[in-house]
């Protein structure tokens, strides 16, 4: 009668075997390919690698990555955001377009714009899925540039170079949309003189 359990030196050769895989697949698994992907990331992509993080006058002011809230007339705004760009709440209204909450927030938003508010583009209508997104259409930052060139007394024409300056277009040339990084456009504005 054959027996179910394993000769004791059977066993001891089956344990340390797979104490050796364990010790194997720790190192190379759980230590050496974090560390090849963290060394990657930070030789060949080091601005994504530590948050795209913008500068201005020597101290952050921002991640690219991140939409944030701009206020007051010499800067460009960005999308709507159902968190107030509170990282920490993430996401989007996930509102239906037939909610009554949504039309009421366009309609805020169209009258809160002004005279601009009846040819404002859908993602200065909207906020985006995440909440936090850092860009707008190059539509819906040409809809600003004539306030935001008045309210810093420069030309329309200073205004909208910064914006195409600020544009970018589509991913690999046909992912996407163009679009325009706001903080970025924003620090771009800090520079032009009489800068507010």
């Amino acid at each position: 009668m054959a027996s179910s359990s394993l000769p004791l030196s059977s066993l001891g050769r089956q344990t340390l075997a797979a104490l050796r895989m364990l010790i194997v697949f720790t190192l190379v698994l759980g230590i050496g390919y974090p560390a090849v992907v963290w060394g990657v990331g930070r030789v060949a992509f080091h601005d994504q690698a530590t948050g795209s993080i913008l500068q201005h006058d020597g101290r952050a002011v921002g991640s690219s990555l991140l939409g944030q809230k701009f206020t007051g007339p010499t800067w460009f705004h960005g999308r709507m955001s159902a968190s107030d760009y509170a990282g920490d709440t993430s996401g989007g209204s996930n509102l239906p377009e037939s909610d009554a909450r949504l039309t009421k927030a366009v309609a805020a938003a169209r009258k809160a714009a002004g005279p601009i508010g009846s040819r404002l583009p859908p993602d200065a209508l909207t906020s985006s899925a995440s909440g936090l997104d850092p860009h707008i259409s190059p539509a819906y930052a040409a809809l600003q540039a004539a306030g935001i060139a008045a309210a810093r007394k420069v030309p329309v024409a200073t205004v909208q170079r910064l914006i195409a300056a600020n544009t970018s277009g589509r991913v690999l040339g046909y992912l996407g949309e163009p679009r325009v990084n706001v903080l970025q456009l924003n620090l771009a504005l800090t520079k032009l003189p009489n800068a507010g």
